[in-house]
């Protein structure tokens, strides 16, 4: 039987304090999740959708008090939640429901997350990067992985993403930053 995404997402570790809240962690992220489908990207966007969309998330998840997640329970969550446990998760929930099949292109590819930039103006720069795992049949990202620049490369979690995929039979594009000569033998 497939998981339910409800049930996959209460099995991560609640980053914030028992007391005092109002909202489970599950209802926290689906509202983020569906917020970001719709285009709402940063906490005060994520704000806005909550706002805009209260009475019918009222009405659909009857949630207790008739009170949804404030803007500031958004940003505590989405602060201190576990990305990489987050990911690991909300991928084996994802493989359930998109199928890659042999032949089936996949893409491989590393951006900047804009804001997370320091040093900006010197040939050290800081910065965070997601590099995303696409799926050009089904116009799915099948998974996601972080890196630091300053203390790693996109090389090695491409590798990393790839052999998470465990995949046989597909088609990868990437970058040709990817096309070394002196690869490292696949353990």
């Amino acid at each position: 039987m497939k998981n339910r995404l409800v049930k996959v997402l209460s099995e991560l570790e609640d980053p914030r304090r028992g007391e005092g809240q109002r909202h489970s962690l599950p209802f926290v992220l689906i509202i983020v999740i569906m917020a970001t489908m719709s285009g709402y990207y940063g906490y005060r966007a994520i704000g806005d959708f909550i706002t805009r969309n209260e009475k019918d998330l009222i009405k659909y998840f009857k949630p207790k008090h008739g009170r949804l997640a404030s803007y500031s329970t958004v940003r505590r969550v989405m602060i201190g939640i576990d990305y990489d446990d987050l990911n690991d998760k909300f991928y084996n929930w994802a493989k359930d429901y998109v199928k890659v099949s042999i032949g089936d292109w996949l893409s491989l590819d590393g951006k900047a997350i804009r804001g997370t930039v320091s040093n900006g103006k010197t040939s050290k720069q800081k910065f965070l990067s997601l590099i995303s795992v696409f799926c050009e049949k089904s116009g799915s990202v099948l998974c996601v992985g972080k890196i630091n620049n300053s203390k790693e490369s996109e090389i090695p979690k491409v590798k990393e993403l790839i052999k998470q995929l465990g995949l046989k039979g597909v088609v990868f594009t990437i970058d040709a930053l990817h096309c070394q000569k002196k690869q490292q033998k696949p353990s």
